[in-house]
């Protein structure tokens, strides 16, 4: 069976490849749980050397990376650059102070005794992975998993299977151990089949309702996930700000990767006095914004999937019919040259009630609703008011107040007058429905790791 993926700007066929078997998926779960046997007994040093040749094919392969990530998923080619030479870092964070991480810790210790933490694998880890960010997605699920001395499983989505297909391969041709790292090529029903498997800790980054059913298989096995998942983030402008680096911050807070971020902030909270002006701030850069082939030298793609094209409609239509107005966008562009494909105009609506689908769904996608507010106390409220808890931001030149704010918002990440935070040290996950679990930094790289705690009385 063959799996084909689409080019979301004109829907034209990128590639194909062959669809991986329940038979098959059986069997390299049970190689890799025979594998793991061996690999958690090499050292930590020399886990690593793998992971630091795959680093130096990343940069080989650069541009042939990018250009199928932007092929699959209609992110513009630049962008796709950027991800790649990002990454960069996260590897290298991963290869050194991620390893310091997983190394054993003394917790206590006097003439007599000593007491020391020791990490320790977990044994198979399934990884499943998103679209929207191929290769930082494919690292972040993979890498730590691999360096605390797990065998992976690792699912790539369809939308993009080409680009994660070759970051797998790539990989192996690293000569790492056979067996350690398996590529499990399919749609929906292979992560299915690989999550009824004897596995032994799951990572997936993706929607809450794909979270919850993992969640719920994952508890039944009595296993651990970890799992970043939806969300709705809120900004937060007061009337203090500084405009001019406000509205460059939110612009790509919400229109990055055509607004196809978990934590892009999709609900936006402006200050009564300067409403107007951010409106009108707003239109302004849209108007100018380019959309068109991502592999031209473009500012907005086309969405990854007819789907989400679909999706992004009905929350904008549901949110006219009770009442919203559109200032800008609303609509698929007229240009004839992208008719075929997945494109919706950047859109800023206003006029917003919090019944409004778009403010209580995540809407995946370049729209953008923006309220007004009174004071700290119904903004919070407002901010608040929603299922997930992935992240928020906060703009304001008075530093008290916006530390008081952060404290009452209920987002595992809070960020103030910046939307600059994925950095490989800084740990990054959700409240609420947001998903359970860190990625990145020391936090993220224990989550691959058992706690043991070895207490010696000399």
């Amino acid at each position: 069976m063959k799996l084909q993926s689409i080019n979301p700007h004109d829907q034209s066929v990128v590639g194909e490849v062959d669809v991986i078997t329940p038979s098959q998926i059986k069997l390299a779960v049970a190689k890799a749980k025979e594998v793991f046997k061996t690999w958690k007994f090499v050292p930590i040093s020399e886990r690593t050397e793998y992971i630091k040749k795959y680093r130096q094919k990343l940069v080989e392969h650069k541009e042939e990376i990018a250009r199928l990530i932007t092929l699959e998923m209609g992110k513009p080619l630049h962008q796709s650059m950027n991800e790649v030479s990002g990454e960069l870092d996260f590897v290298d964070y991963y290869v050194t102070e991620g390893v310091k991480s997983l190394s054993d810790e003394t917790v206590f210790q006097n003439d007599k005794e000593n007491f020391r933490v020791v990490y320790e694998p977990y044994g198979v880890c399934a990884v499943i992975a998103p679209w929207n960010f191929p290769l930082s997605m494919f690292n972040s699920g993979v890498l730590p998993a691999l360096i605390a001395g797990n065998t992976v499983t690792f699912k790539p989505s369809e939308c993009t299977i080409l680009s994660q297909k070759l970051m797998g391969e790539l990989l192996l041709e690293t000569g790492i151990p056979d067996g350690v790292f398996n590529l499990m090529l399919g749609g929906k029903d292979v992560g299915a089949t690989l999550m009824d498997q004897d596995i032994d800790l799951v990572w997936f980054t993706g929607s809450t309702k794909v979270g919850e059913e993992i969640y719920q298989k994952c508890g039944k096995k009595f296993i651990k996930s970890i799992c970043e998942l939806g969300g709705s983030s809120s900004g937060i402008v007061f009337a203090d700000a500084d405009l001019d680096l406000t509205m460059e911050n939110l612009y790509w807070a919400r229109f990055l990767n055509s607004g196809q971020v978990c934590s892009a902030v999709k609900r936006l909270f402006v200050e009564r006095p300067i409403f107007d002006q951010v409106v009108q701030k707003f239109k302004d850069r849209l108007s100018k914004i380019k959309i068109g082939n991502p592999m031209e030298k473009i500012d907005c793609g086309p969405l990854v999937m007819t789907t989400q094209l679909e999706k992004i409609e009905t929350l904008v239509t549901d949110a006219v019919s009770k009442g919203a107005k559109i200032e800008i966008g609303g609509k698929r562009p007229s240009n004839q040259a992208l008719v075929k494909g997945n494109y919706y105009e950047p859109t800023i609506l206003t006029d917003i009630t919090s019944d409004m689908k778009l403010m209580q769904e995540e809407s995946f996608g370049p729209i953008l609703p923006i309220m007004s507010f009174e004071n700290e106390d119904e903004v919070i409220e407002m901010a608040n008011n929603t299922e997930y808890g992935l992240s928020s931001e906060i703009y304001t030149t008075d530093l008290v107040k916006a530390e008081r704010v952060a404290k009452r918002l209920e987002s595992g990440v809070v960020a103030i007058n910046t939307d600059n935070y994925y950095k490989p040290q800084c740990p990054i996950g959700g409240y609420k429905k947001s998903g359970i679990g860190r990625e990145y930094g020391r936090v993220g790289m224990q989550e691959f790791a058992q706690i043991k705690l070895v207490a010696i009385n000399k």
